[in-house]
């Protein structure tokens, strides 16, 4: 299984640091860069890659460490250096290992995990026959792919991912564009017991990527959907269901798939909650234009403080800045962008922002989530208040808040967890005012909307039941969505 070691150091990993590290595997080997010099690899003689070596990053956020590998890091800056070891190469791992831990001893820290990275001396090529070349060639260019992605078939390119959290990783990242680019799905495998980023959780909703999730009864299932999973036709597909009875109903949505055993047990109620909200702004592009700024208002109306940090993957690595935001969305337009947004240990927040250009304007899509243990309350009282913020001063689209049973940590684990109960719905006042006659001001649901911002142009929040035990809420959204769209 592929292996990745972190190396977690309180001073940045100099060249000399980095050359030590690389040596790992005796002073004959050569290396092989890519991604534009930013990853460096040690090759066999045939040209394998063995180790793969990103970039060290500075993480200004604290608690990533944490949340990401369960792992203790120094104080706020250090460095995260990456190493992934390929699969199926024995050596790897320990080469890996080695060179985190000297790393780890040369700049000051720690390598995650503890146990692949306990030894400093230089690992032999177990590779080599007796008076062969034991160095190490630069790969050549054919060979130079993403280096995350483990397993490449003409449907899928397959993850192995062996780490606490499955996370939105600048590794991750480059096999999802390398995926999409070449019009495959993105299948991630990972041991029991690991959970999943909600940073990752939408970007495998689109058949056939999948979260592959290893089990001993069953041998593989969907993490996110519990069908249980074999490896045909070049990737990972549902084992169509046989007989009947409760262990074999199928899954929603695949309905020929049988649910693993895994998959629904340990599910009960631990009074955990999670307050999720998903809005659009559009505004137009000016130079005046700051994005963040809508997200930043709701973070502060719900939690009473401004985001921790922010990035372009996982771990979020810069402080909060809206601006800096701006800086590298105007940087790669009219391409899209892609940010995380976290916030501080104390109050668990998470949000993915995709930023983007449309004939009306500046898009940006936010979905976010905070969690709340048993003895906490989630501020329902302030999501009108957060809407009204967004109506009046941020160019809302739209807005659908939710209410979940789920964990305060925000972690997806591969288990059932009930959907969220809508708590609100808010249309813009565009939108409101695009309706034809008086539509979206009618209404089929108990209560009326609430008109907020400009009393001639306002928009419209419609209430919802948002009770996590009543799945009535969905019912009354859907009959809602109906009615806005006339049909």
């Amino acid at each position: 299984m592929t292996k990745d070691v972190i190396a977690l150091t309180a001073r940045m990993p100099d060249p000399l640091t980095v050359l030590a590290g690389l040596l790992s595997g005796g002073p004959d080997k050569l290396v092989h860069t890519a991604g534009q010099d930013a990853v460096v690899r040690l090759c066999d003689e045939r040209g394998r890659p063995l180790v793969s070596v990103e970039a060290p990053l500075l993480v200004q956020v604290a608690g990533e460490a944490e949340r990401l590998l369960g792992a203790s890091a120094p104080p706020v800056p250090f460095w995260w250096t990456e190493a992934r070891a390929t699969t199926g190469v024995a050596e790897a791992e320990r080469l890996a290992g080695t060179f985190a831990a000297r790393l780890a001893s040369l700049a000051g820290g720690t390598a995650w995990p503890p146990e692949a990275a306990r030894s400093l001396a230089v690992v032999p090529s177990e590779n080599a026959s007796a008076g062969a070349s034991q160095g190490v060639v630069v790969a050549p260019p054919a060979d130079a792919g993403s280096p995350a992605v483990d397993v490449l078939t003409e449907q899928v390119a397959v993850v192995i991912a062996d780490r606490p959290v499955v996370a939105m990783t600048a590794w991750l990242a480059d096999a999802f564009r390398a995926a999409a680019e070449g019009g495959l799905g993105l299948q991630v495998v990972s041991p029991a017991g690991t959970t999943l980023s909600p940073a990752v959780r939408s970007a495998l909703s689109d058949w056939p990527s999948r979260w592959v999730v290893q089990d001993e009864r069953d041998g593989y299932y969907d993490g996110l959907s519990g069908a249980v999973l074999a490896w045909q036709g070049g990737m990972f597909a549902p084992v169509p269901a046989e007989g009947s009875g409760p262990e074999e109903d199928s899954v929603p949505g695949e309905p020929r798939a049988r649910v693993a055993a895994s998959y629904q047990e340990g599910v009960r109620d631990t009074g955990e909650r999670q307050l999720a909200v998903t809005f659009r702004t559009v505004r137009p592009a000016d130079d005046r234009l700051v994005l963040g700024g809508a997200l930043e208002a709701v973070w502060r109306e719900l939690t009473g403080a401004a985001p921790a940090g922010w990035g372009t993957a996982e771990p979020a690595n810069l402080p909060w800045s809206p601006r800096r935001l701006t800086d590298v969305a105007f940087e790669r337009a009219p391409e899209p962008t892609w940010a995380v947004v976290v916030g501080g240990p104390e109050r668990p927040g998470l949000a993915t922002v995709r930023v983007g250009r449309t004939t009306a304007g500046v898009e940006e899509e936010v979905t976010l989530a905070f969690g709340y243990g048993p003895d906490e309350e989630p501020p329902l009282d302030a999501v009108r208040r957060a809407a009204e913020v967004l109506a009046t001063r941020h160019h809302l689209q739209s807005m659908l808040v939710q209410l979940r049973k789920a964990r305060r940590d925000l972690a997806v684990p591969p288990r059932f967890e009930g959907p969220g109960v809508p708590v609100a719905f808010v249309l813009g006042a565009e939108e409101v005012r695009a309706m034809p006659g008086d539509r979206a001001r009618r209404t089929p649901l108990a209560e009326a909307p609430v008109p907020l911002g400009a009393t001639n142009r306002p928009a419209l929040y419609y209430p919802l039941p948002g009770d996590p035990s009543d799945l009535s809420g969905w019912r009354d959204f859907e009959r809602l969505m109906r009615h806005l769209k006339g049909e």
